[in-house]
């Protein structure tokens, strides 16, 4: 395929619904250009066209671009500390079918045999036109796809076996939010953006410039395994004092005088929702938790912008005035007079299965013919 008519599939995936007029003009080609790339992407079954919306203005009417009807589509999976979910997803971002199921833990083989099920009945649904895979996961991925997950006992396990063909793509989820965030949701125009995601525990990326920081071994934004947290508690990671053993669903059980819960997640969400005075006085402690640690990664990599993501949405919600307070308290005096903002993630819980669709249209574009 010409660059050209890479670019314009990439335009049509990021522009949902842009017209031919408005896609020439991004691509800095003429009408008649456009309209032959167009026509070659058409026969190859990957972009057609549909009437815009009428404009009001004078000339021909022209047409917007959509994903063909027999395109290529790509499957997006998100595993979490406790659920599966596998979307199918078409070039501009629609999600067509869905399926998800619960893990609450279990044995990577068990998970594994879930989601390479759900791919085989899929894949008879939609045959070829199912190109790539993108899977976000809560742990570290290598370079060569091989997924630790300390909190969940998995170590090392195998990503590739998820997908059988030759495009896949996978990345830690709170990595993949940050991205999605930056191209589709709240940190879209941000310079440099830092997500903070929890689950079991805590994650994040920093985003400069719509490139996130990936570390030389992929393990970057691993924030919540620095020392902000009480260091006479010991972290799955192997390490004491993880700032993530601090604000997830094992710090308020903490906190309460429980023991750890098995669904850190849904724990979490049932005690911030909780009326009674000390799952209150908790969640203020764990707020300010996050707070604190916020200001520190402000300070250290100059975000114009906080995105909070999974529980961090629910703390923000629950407890503003105690993050707010910790929050500028430990800012730097150069921050303080125009602190970047805190906003919650506008992607909500959808937002790593949203970057591993990214991700796999990114791999995917370059590779159609």
């Amino acid at each position: 395929m010409t660059t050209r008519s890479t670019e314009l599939l990439r335009v049509a995936h990021t522009r949902p619904g842009v017209t031919r007029a408005d896609a020439a003009r991004l691509l800095g080609v003429g009408t008649g250009a456009a309209t032959e790339i167009v026509t070659r992407l058409a026969q190859q079954s990957l972009l057609a066209e549909a009437p815009a919306a009428p404009s009001g203005n004078r000339g021909r009417p022209t047409t917007m671009l959509v994903p063909h009807p027999a395109g290529p589509l790509v499957l997006a999976v998100a595993i979490t500390h406790e659920r599966w979910r596998i979307d199918v997803v078409e070039l501009g971002g629609k999600t067509l079918a869905s399926a998800a199921g619960p893990h609450a833990g279990a044995a990577w083989v068990t998970v594994a045999a879930a989601v390479t099920a759900a791919v085989a009945s899929f894949r008879h649904t939609y045959g070829g036109r199912l190109r790539a895979m993108g899977v976000s996961v809560p742990g570290t991925v290598s370079p060569r796809l091989r997924l630790t997950a300390s909190g969940l006992a998995w170590d090392e396990v195998d990503l590739t076996t998820l997908w059988p063909g030759p495009v896949l793509a996978a990345g830690n989820d709170a990595t993949l939010a940050a991205t999605a965030e930056s191209h589709r949701g709240a940190a879209v125009g941000a310079t440099v953006a830092l997500h903070l995601r929890i689950e079991g525990g805590l994650g994040g990326a920093v985003v400069d410039h719509g490139h996130a920081l990936l570390g030389a071994r992929g393990a970057g934004g691993e924030f919540g395994h620095m020392p902000f947290g009480d260091p006479s508690i010991a972290c799955p990671c192997g390490a004491a004092g993880c700032w993530g053993t601090a604000v997830d669903g094992t710090a308020l059980a903490r906190l309460l005088g429980r023991p750890a819960p098995p669904d850190p997640v849904s724990y979490a969400r049932r005690v911030i929702a909780a009326p009674d005075p000390a799952s209150r006085a908790a969640v203020r402690t764990v707020a300010a938790a996050l707070g604190r640690g916020m200001a520190g990664l402000v300070n250290g990599f100059d975000a114009d912008l906080v995105t909070l993501g999974g529980v961090g949405v629910d703390l923000l919600a629950a407890a503003p005035l105690e993050i707010d307070a910790a929050y500028r308290a430990g800012l730097m005096q150069v921050h303080r007079a125009a602190p970047p903002p805190v906003v919650p993630a506008a992607l909500g819980d959808d937002g790593p299965i949203a970057g591993a669709a990214e991700e796999a249209w990114s791999r995917l574009l370059p590779e159609l013919a």
